[in-house]
């Protein structure tokens, strides 16, 4: 009979485990506070300037603060239990030991300000925060200039470009207030050269220079020519300009102001002429509260039934909407379009009245009632063509005439209000598209109007050597090709 019992190996025996942690250790400090209350087990005594101690425990106050642990292990207070802190008055000093052994703390309109820099000293991040968010909370045209002076002075980044969001936003009643008059001239500098300002007009920062430099006017007057550098006057009024600003006596006695002056008429009597002839500089950039506002504009283009548009209407993302703009001079379709960083924009050739037409408008986005005007024509007649920029540079490109498929290329440029002629594409490109990539112009794929094929071949155009040269193949051969 088979012995059915089987060699048992005995096994070690493991005891079972159980990890128990606390779900806070909030109870430890309660604890360690009352023994400082009470003075127990304290190893250090923290004297103020004002002969007040503060008692504490080395261990405690060198895990919380950074500042207390260099002190505690690399200095000769290491080996000390009293210690005069000479930086920080008592009260401040006390409500952050306090929160060191609490988490707690209150901060009120008579306290931050001795507390942020006694918190940044001893590197106490969170209450350096808390303080910088109860001081943003009190952002307002009365207390602006104090609170951008704490947070500049004690590195408070967050606090600093918070508050002059709140002056670009609230310009004008910043500017109404008395404080505004303390502001020095570097900040002043800064704050009305600001693209950004959210203001009704510009006439109002004329009136906040002239009011800012009458204040003081026997130290300030010297910095007026600096400051008129950055007001906007050609984009007021021609009535304000001739009402409010050629009369006033800081600008007579002025002579550099007198030409911006002569500058901002100047510019009032070109703006009925010809795009080009404005002159352009920051003077006569319009500010843009928010930011650059970017759109997605449509112009010309065919309609139902085939109908030719002139119109202009563009897509704004942030409010997701549609807004219709000025109408072109004439309908136009198959034409280029080019969008400058200056606000500028070309709509170029095309086909008007069914003929092929070599004329540009242009339409200029910064002036107060933008509508579009006739600029210099191209050389040559163009449609379904391709259209690139670079700086203040537009190029056509290849495109038809009415008549033949072109090879040709010409480039306008926007300073000089003149176009010329640049080398030609090794082949004819009908229907091509334009890529702009590192200042250098690709012509893509197309139809050369003689093979039935569509072209899969790309040409890349150096401005620094007008010159033209192939690059590989595209996969496939595509004509009206859109290009980025």
């Amino acid at each position: 009979m088979q012995n059915t019992k089987q060699n048992l190996k005995p096994r070690r025996w493991k005891p079972a485990e159980y990890k128990y942690r606390k779900s806070s250790h909030s109870d430890i400090y309660h604890v360690l506070q009352s023994l400082r209350k009470d003075e127990v087990f304290c190893d250090i005594k923290l004297e103020t300037d004002d002969s007040r101690v503060i008692f504490g425990h080395k261990v405690v106050l060198a895990s919380a603060s950074p500042y207390f642990h260099a002190m505690l292990t690399n200095f000769a207070e290491k080996n000390q239990n009293h210690v005069v802190v000479r930086e920080l008055d008592s009260c401040s000093l006390q409500l952050l030991i306090d929160f060191v052994y609490s988490g707690e703390i209150t901060i009120t309109e008579q306290n931050v300000q001795v507390l942020l820099p006694a918190a940044n000293l001893l590197q106490l991040q969170e209450v350096k925060k808390a303080c910088c968010d109860f001081l943003q909370a009190q952002l307002c045209p009365t207390k602006f200039i104090e609170i951008i002076e704490l947070a500049d002075l004690h590195s408070c980044t967050e606090l600093l470009t918070s508050s002059e969001l709140y002056i670009q936003q609230h310009f004008s009643d910043v500017v109404d207030s008395d404080e505004f008059l303390s502001l020095s001239f570097e900040q002043m500098v800064k704050l009305i050269a600001n693209d950004e300002l959210t203001i009704p007009s510009e006439e109002k920062i004329f009136e906040s220079v002239i009011r800012w430099v009458k204040h003081d006017l026997g130290s300030r007057n010297r910095v007026f020519p600096e400051l008129m550098e950055h007001v906007r006057l050609p984009l007021t009024s021609k009535d304000y300009i001739l009402k409010n600003v050629v009369d006033e006596p800081l600008l007579n006695n002025c002579f550099k102001c007198k030409d911006y002056v002569i500058e901002a008429l100047h510019f009032q009597l070109l703006k009925s002429d010809d795009l080009f002839t404005i002159p352009h500089n920051i003077r006569t950039k319009p500010r843009q509260p928010g930011g650059i506002h970017n759109v997605i504009l449509v112009v010309g283009g065919l309609g139902f039934h085939e109908v030719v548009l002139n119109s202009t209407e563009w897509y704004d993302p942030k409010v997701d909407r549609w807004q219709s703009g000025p109408k072109m001079i004439a309908a136009r379709c198959a034409a280029g379009l080019a969008a400058l960083e200056d606000n500028f924009v070309f709509t170029v050739g095309g086909i008007i009245y069914d003929l092929t037409v070599q004329s540009v408008e242009g339409l200029d986005f910064s002036s107060e009632s933008p509508h579009w005007k006739p600029t210099v024509n191209m050389f040559f007649k163009r449609q379904h063509f391709g259209v690139g920029v670079i700086k203040n540079y537009v190029y056509a490109v290849g495109g038809f005439d009415g008549i033949r498929h072109l090879n040709s290329a010409e480039v306008l440029d926007c300073r000089t209000r003149e176009w010329r002629m640049i080398s030609s594409m090794s082949t004819k490109r009908g229907g091509v598209g334009i890529g702009v990539l590192n200042n250098l112009v690709y012509a893509v794929g197309g139809y050369d109007g003689k093979s039935e094929q569509r072209l899969n071949s790309v040409e890349c155009y150096h401005p620094s050597l007008d010159k033209w040269t192939p690059v590989a193949d595209m996969r496939v051969a595509v004509m009206w090709v859109l290009a980025s």
